[in-house]
């Protein structure tokens, strides 16, 4: 066992423990895995992306036989091709269902095209295209280039202005009630962390969420009572929609809205030229994904002191990735990625038994079919998990510049290549090329670093 490992990969907890630690994982990656269809829209069900994140990560740990402990969710850097799968289907949104399954199938045909790559010419390559001095400003770019969406959701209730350069929030009573309510989510996961005993120091974004929930609801009740809807900082919306037409059996249980059955509500008839509109979405992205693909599974290893690169192996990971990312957009529309959160929440916990994250992944498609769990789920606030990602987050930029300390940064041409990723990358370096393909500031920053690394050194090789 890793020395910094409460549970191994292949440790057991016992069941009742077990079944805690798999919803504190289902807890750190809900918020994103169904905010990437809210985003989308065009009718997409959160909770048939939360049971294709379920069945896309039992995929990917079936091909990496049970030995990389990582959840799949809903991948962000998807968000522009499947609105494109949606727009590009000849005014009928209808068959956009059908284009997210295409799309998906293209981008896991990436994946298994450079998982064959992999296997035949091997791994060496890969440290020399990306050493530390590459991959360990790109992890800590991950998680900094998250920070901007962690700190937006500590202040859901609050209003941002501009004032010269810079951005505040402008605090008002909202603002203070978010504010306050991710300060206690925050505060109770790094004491339950640094200071909890036995399960409390396994649990503590279960605890965190739970205490920030509480805090959230008084606030709530104290708007309801005094009628101020800027207190009102839980939505009891997704409740209210369960007895909206009165109480029966979807109440409590509902099959979602899953995408393959969607396909064959409107026609499904489409011709060429959109699928050469889906193929061009998608298909570069997933070239963008991978390089975050390798950044994750870097990271990871270094958290569980395995080479995950080579046991179970680069090839097996991206198959892994880029099956399951399909198999899960047949069922929830939205491709799927290692996720940091979960990388985040085994480091935090050291806990990173592989049983955990599959148990956490039948939870999930569990979930998806139980109503009010689903209600729960969506009804947490933002400015909660916002007080949770702060952590999640900054635990990810952390492990990268620890990466970075190995580097010898008294070489210039070290210096010059964590630069050219950390200050694009902060700084926002996206690219939009055409209406449906787009480049995120880590893609952009990693291919940059990968050119000055191989420029810089060539150089000095010819010297």
């Amino acid at each position: 066992m890793a020395k910094n490992l409460v549970y191994d990969i292949h440790d057991k907890p016992k069941f009742p423990q077990l079944i805690v630690f798999a919803l504190q994982q289902l807890l750190a990656i809900m918020a994103a895995t169904i905010t990437v269809p809210m985003i989308v829209g065009n009718g997409m069900s959160t909770s048939a992306a939360l049971f294709g994140a379920g069945v896309g990560t039992l995929v990917y740990q079936f091909f990496t036989k049970f030995r990389s402990p990582v959840f799949l969710g809903s991948s962000f850097a998807f968000i522009g091709p499947m609105s494109a799968a949606f727009a590009g289907a000849l005014g009928n949104a209808t068959l956009g269902y059908l284009g997210l399954v295409i799309g998906a199938v293209f981008a896991g045909l990436v994946y298994v095209v450079l998982a064959l790559i992999v296997k035949f010419v091997g791994t060496k390559w890969i440290n020399k295209v990306m050493p530390a001095a590459v991959i360990g400003p790109t992890v800590a770019l991950i998680g900094l280039s998250l920070s901007g969406a962690a700190i937006n959701d500590v202040f859901s209730y609050g209003e941002k202005i501009t004032f010269g350069l810079s951005g505040y929030f402008k605090m008002t009573a909202g603002a203070w009630a978010s504010l306050i309510c991710a300060l206690v989510t925050f505060i109770t996961v790094v004491l339950c962390s640094v200071y909890g005993k036995k399960m409390v120091k396994l649990i503590p974004f279960i605890l965190g969420i739970l205490a920030g929930y509480a805090t959230a609801l008084i606030f709530t009740v104290i708007g309801i009572a005094a009628g101020v809807d800027a207190l009102k900082v839980i939505d009891f919306a997704p409740f209210e929609a369960l007895v909206s037409d009165g109480v029966k059996l979807s109440t409590f249980f509902a099959v979602p809205d899953f995408t393959f059955a969607e396909i064959f509500k409107g026609e499904t008839g489409i011709g060429f030229d959109y699928v050469v509109t889906v193929l061009i979405a998608y298909v570069p992205v997933a070239f963008v994904v991978f390089a975050e693909h390798l950044a994750d599974h870097k990271n990871l290893s270094s958290i569980i002191d395995r080479d995950l690169i080579e046991d179970p192996g680069l090839h097996r990971t991206l198959l892994g990735d880029g099956v399951g990312s399909a198999v899960g957009a047949f069922f929830g529309g939205c491709p799927n990625t290692t996720y940091g959160e979960s990388v985040g929440c085994v480091a935090i916990t050291r806990n990173a038994s592989i049983i955990t994250i599959t148990a956490t992944a039948v939870i999930a498609m569990l979930f998806s079919f139980i109503s009010p769990l689903v209600a729960f789920l969506d009804s947490i606030p933002g400015c909660v998990m916002g007080g949770v990602c702060i952590t999640l987050y900054g635990f990810i930029a952390v492990s990268g510049l620890k990466m970075i300390q190995k580097v010898d940064l008294e070489d210039h041409a070290n210096l010059f290549t964590v630069s050219a990723i950390l200050i694009p990358g902060i700084g926002g370096m996206a690219m939009a090329i055409g209406t449906d393909v787009f480049i995120t500031p880590v893609a952009c920053s990693l291919v940059l670093g990968i050119a000055t690394n191989f420029l810089l050194n060539k150089f000095k090789k010819n010297d």
